[in-house]
């Protein structure tokens, strides 16, 4: 319950900055500003987690470290929300929706079925999928399946209201030094 009132607080405060991002995505590639993608959430199931877009609108539906040139596709605007995570900044909508909260394992892609043998194998799959976690303070897009899985199990076993605060704090220093992003 407490993730959902700091969100809408949070998408109040934040309004303004939302309609400038949106404006701007919209000025440099038209709509929509939001992209939804299917992911992987807390038992299993799935939901649709949404970001303000950052890749143009021909761009094909995989992976971004699977195309062949990435920065072709990126939009201007997209690098920066990108760089400084601000294209997750709708995943609020997420919380409030009960998908998400703020901290626990990200949510996987709908096809990564690698990673999410091993999260329910470990237990972490009972887990609400976060904004941030454990694995993203740790190495984020530069850790391999497996150290994702292990962070997550870390987190599920030292789950507490202080642990939370403390990978917040992390997260908020990685965001301003743009630490561990790969694309």
């Amino acid at each position: 319950m407490i993730n959902r009132i700091v969100a809408i607080f949070l998408i109040i405060f934040l309004s303004p900055f939302f309609l400038i991002i949106g404006l701007l995505i919209y000025l440099e590639d038209g709509f929509p500003v939001f992209f939804e993608q299917k992911r992987v959430g807390q038992n299993c199931s799935f939901f649709m987690i949404l970001k303000f877009r950052t890749m143009k609108l021909n761009t094909p539906n995989v992976a971004t470290h699977l195309l062949d040139n990435p920065d072709q596709y990126v939009l201007k605007i997209g690098k920066v929300l990108r760089k400084y995570s601000l294209d997750e900044l709708p995943n609020l909508l997420n919380i409030i929706n009960g998908e998400m909260v703020f901290v626990g394992p990200r949510p996987a892609l709908y096809n990564q079925d690698d990673l999410m043998a091993l999260r329910v194998a470990a237990g972490v799959d009972k887990l609400k999928p976060g904004i941030t976690g454990w694995a993203q303070v740790n190495g984020r897009d530069e850790l391999l399946i497996q150290q994702k899985v292990d962070f997550d199990v870390e987190y599920l076993q030292r789950q507490s209201f202080w642990f939370d605060i403390k990978i917040l704090w992390f997260t908020f220093k990685k965001v301003l030094q743009h630490d561990g992003v790969s694309h």
